[in-house]
């Protein structure tokens, strides 16, 4: 068996829990109890099986701003009664059947980066930790084809892929050294470099897939073809809830020979958006697009009155100068003034220190991404904002547009809100709840999506159907044929499940 480098790493935990993990509670009522003998089934198909209190809680947490809030409080979401780390897929696969003959829940976890509450085990059951699952596993050179286990940490990922094989996926999260590719896939996520590289629906080429039954699949694999719908695209953004990735193959790209960035200060946030606008409808796709509204812009930058838009490609020289200066002209005839802050973003766009420090000192703080059509984006900025705001105890709504395609782009809102002194973890999760409801339901009366890159997980699902109208009863019946027992991440996507409603706090 060829060996998989690099080696299996560690899911990061988003906050420490204030007691004895233990002796953590659990905040939402509803787990689902074993069957007798079950636990010795998995320990007879899986080498790394735990029962241990400790263990369960802390496999059972994802980087939810919500549950992390109720951490400061000794409580986790939800608490699994037991993870199993599989080292093969045969492993995956054994321990997924036994599951669907028991109808016990499974929920798929690897870094646990999401945010979203999708690695939650809501109804208890199983966690299918993934992360020994590590590894690039093959590299087609002449293709730009890298074959890469689900497990594998990003960051060591691209160390790998950039120092062994002169190659990039140009795939960067911020949560890079925190999410693993399966939940690159599972999410359907996106990188800082996307308008270069794609999100990484665009960048996966065929996957691996165990479904619910144990049996094993493979997916895609070739450039292009017309073999019936692509059944890829089916498992990336499922969160776990139709199968269990075990392999994924991604395009790949040689190493950039060539870097160019600028910054531009724009007098208003709908004109920087029309000027993004106009760069990629004459055919320049700059790697990174990121413009923040005055109030992120004072925040990360320390400018004054300017929404800034910075701007980073990488490539081929010729072709890079040349979008460059497609920028450069569009920026210039927009009144646009040059604010040079490409470096500073770039030395801090992978810190997510601040989150736990804000939820640690009372703080309820989130983020919410959308898409939207170029058309409609200047009013989904306002109106979700301005509903945000609306929300009784919003300290700050604010946005950046991080990622940009020839029809639309994505908003990134960031909310802030102080409860109180005394406030009681009631409180702040009514405060959480409400400012979701009223930016969310902004976004979609104005034309925008539920969802970018963050996915759906727990926190969205209630907003599933109205997002997808009658196309979810597609959805449902996709779930409903695949995973007939509804063992696989139940309570996600608003997907019906046998074990109830999830409850909310």
């Amino acid at each position: 068996m060829t060996d998989l480098r690099p080696g299996p790493g560690s899911p990061t935990a988003p906050i420490a829990l204030a007691g004895d993990p233990a002796a953590a509670t659990a905040r939402l009522a509803g787990s689902v109890d074993l069957p007798d003998g079950f636990v010795g089934r998995l320990e007879g198909v899986c080498a790394d099986v735990t029962t241990d209190l400790a263990a369960t809680a802390e496999a059972s947490r994802d980087w939810w701003p919500l549950a992390m809030i109720w951490a400061t409080e000794n409580q986790v979401a939800a608490r699994a009664a037991v993870v199993a780390r599989p080292t093969s897929t045969e492993e995956v696969a054994a321990v997924v059947a036994a599951c669907h003959e028991a109808r016990v829940p499974l929920t798929t976890a690897g870094g646990r980066s999401g945010v979203c509450g999708a690695s939650v085990p809501v109804f208890g059951g199983v966690v299918l930790d993934t992360t020994a699952l590590s590894g690039i596993r093959g590299v087609d050179d002449s293709s730009l084809v890298v074959d890469v286990a689900p497990g594998t940490f990003g960051d060591l990922f691209e160390e790998e892929l950039q120092g062994t094989h002169g190659l990039t996926v140009g795939h960067w999260p911020q949560s890079m050294a925190l999410a693993t590719v399966g939940g690159w896939v599972a999410c359907r996520g996106a990188g800082q470099y996307s308008t270069r590289y794609g999100k990484i629906e665009d960048i996966v080429q065929g996957l691996d897939v165990v479904l619910a039954d144990g049996s094993q699949i493979t997916t895609g694999g070739q450039p292009r073809q017309a073999a019936g719908p692509d059944l890829t695209q089916l498992f990336v953004g499922s969160e776990g809830t139709l199968g269990v990735v075990t392999g994924v193959r991604l395009r790949a790209h040689p190493l950039p020979r060539h870097v160019a960035k600028a910054a531009y200060g724009f007098a208003s946030f709908a004109a920087a958006l029309d000027a993004m606008r106009r760069f990629l409808r004459r055919g320049t796709t700059p790697a990174v697009l990121r413009l923040y509204d005055d109030i992120e812009s004072n925040r990360n930058h320390g400018t004054e009155g300017t929404h800034d838009l910075l701007v980073l490609d990488e490539g081929d020289p010729g072709l890079v100068e040349a979008g460059m200066a497609v920028v450069a002209e569009e920026c210039v005839d927009a009144d646009a003034i040059d604010v040079g802050l490409v470096d500073h973003w770039l030395g801090k766009r992978n810190d997510v220190a601040a989150l736990e420090a804000l939820i640690s000192r009372g703080y309820v703080v989130d983020t919410m991404e959308v898409t939207g059509r170029w058309a409609d984006l200047p009013r989904i900025y306002e109106t979700a904002t301005a509903a945000i705001r609306g929300v009784e105890g919003t300290l700050v709504a604010s946005a950046h547009q991080s990622h940009s395609y020839l029809d639309g782009g994505c908003l990134y809102f960031t909310f802030a809100a102080n409860p109180g002194e005394g406030s009681s973890l009631e409180d702040r999760s009514a405060y959480y709840r409400a400012a979701w409801d009223a930016g969310t339901r902004a976004v979609l009366e104005a034309g925008g999506s539920l969802s970018h890159h963050h996915g759906v997980g727990l926190n969205r699902a209630r907003f599933v159907r109205d997002a997808l109208g009658p196309a979810f009863d597609v959805l449902a019946a996709t779930k409903a044929a695949l995973d007939p027992h509804g063992i696989l991440n139940p309570g996600k996507l608003g997907l019906p499940s046998p074990f109830g409603e999830p409850a909310w706090p």
